[in-house]
């Protein structure tokens, strides 16, 4: 339990250097390749290698390491989705590994449709 000032500043510090990293590195995949890499292909890799990286034991570390810092950017989402589905499949075998992911993020996934329609309510775009 952290209880000095000092000891938040620098968990918000290791959150902010992480994060920020991960994000640097979809930047510069998308300023530097000559084949343009779009957002979609960042989402998607983001998402892709965070299951890889939480199957193969490295991404946890981090997590522990950087807390948001780590769990909010989307490679924390495939974090999350792997751990649900090797949570799912230790309890109810292959089956579970399908449901797992999506049970263990289902929260997250319901308060971001449930915000974004409410912001979309409150705030009227703008047409052309």
């Amino acid at each position: 339990m952290l209880t000095t000032r000092e000891d938040k500043i620098m968990e918000y510090f290791k959150a902010f250097v992480i994060g920020g990293g991960i994000c640097v590195i979809g930047q510069l995949l998308m300023d530097l390749t000559s084949y343009k890499i779009t957002p979609a292909h960042i989402l998607v890799g983001f998402v892709t290698g965070g299951v890889f990286l939480s199957a193969a034991g490295i991404y946890q570390p981090l997590v522990d390491f950087a807390g948001a810092g780590a769990t909010v950017p989307l490679t924390g989402f495939g974090h999350l989705l792997a751990q649900g589905a090797i949570k799912g499949a230790q309890e109810k075998g292959l089956l579970g590994a399908f449901g797992g992911g999506l049970e263990a993020s289902a929260a997250g996934i319901s308060a971001a449709v449930i915000f974004g329609y409410l912001m979309a309510v409150v705030f009227t775009p703008k047409g052309d």
